[in-house]
């Protein structure tokens, strides 16, 4: 099925990503300590834990630094307790938002969070006001030229649940949460690697931007994910790529 491009919103993303890498370990790191404290310091039987101690590869974290993290999240060194905080607000036009957070200071962060939406024309809602406009689920995207009929052979052979052929080129393939590492793996092991890999609440219906709308819009993502205590941030929005640029 076709889909919006997304691949100019995605290298956005990862531009800032990667320009903040200090930030990223300690998102990072969170992940990787409430992982290993909800479901036990084990990666082979902590779906959730082995997917966050991937991250922290794929960053280049010194795996020092991630053993720690997960002593910290299983209890055999002391540490910060973190607690999982999500967030549902509205932004340009409608558009839905979902951030999720991870903090020792609840009071702290829902300032923040509201402090942004507030600045940058959005609202901030109650629980259950925007989650049933997403889906929970599994995304590997893959960069525009790949060979996309021997990905879609490799990635039907694995149990996903759909396939999406962007305007852009590239390809998304999506999977229910619990079939997300065992597909991931499956077609690395046949040499497809995503671009971008992760759980995400992916949009049942996208909300297209254009002009000003995208422009307002993007600032507030932006200021979003600037928030420290912010992990992810999902929105229905499609942001027209001239932006962004």
């Amino acid at each position: 099925m076709a889909g919006h491009s997304k691949w100019a919103n995605i290298k956005h993303k990862k531009a800032i990503t990667d320009a903040k890498r200090g930030k990223i370990f300690t998102r990072l790191i969170k992940e990787v300590t409430v992982s290993a404290r909800l479901g036990g310091g084990d990666v082979t039987s902590n779906p959730r834990l082995r997917l966050a101690v991937d991250k922290a590869y794929e960053h280049n974290m010194p795996k020092d630094n991630i053993e720690r993290a997960i002593k910290r999240g299983s209890g055999s060194l002391e540490g910060v307790n973190y607690e999982e905080i999500r967030y549902e607000g509205y932004g340009i036009s409608g558009a839905a938002v979902i951030v999720d957070c991870m903090t020792d200071n609840r009071v702290r962060t829902v300032a923040d969070v509201r402090h942004a939406f507030t600045k940058y024309g959005g609202n901030l809602g109650t629980d259950g006001s925007v989650i049933f406009l997403f889906n929970h689920c599994g995304q590997l995207l893959f960069a525009p030229g790949i060979n996309e009929d021997k990905l879609i052979e490799a990635a039907l052979e694995n149990g996903v649940e759909d396939l999406i052929s962007n305007e852009d080129g590239s390809i998304e393939v999506i999977t229910a949460p619990h079939d997300f590492i065992p597909a991931k793996t499956a077609l690395e092991k046949v040499g497809f690697k995503a671009e971008l890999a992760g759980m995400i609440m992916k949009p049942i219906k996208e909300t297209f931007l254009m002009g000003d709308g995208a422009i307002k819009m993007q600032k507030l993502l932006e200021a979003l994910e600037n928030i420290d205590d912010v992990q992810e941030v999902f929105t229905t929005a499609v942001i027209d790529e001239r932006a962004i640029i």
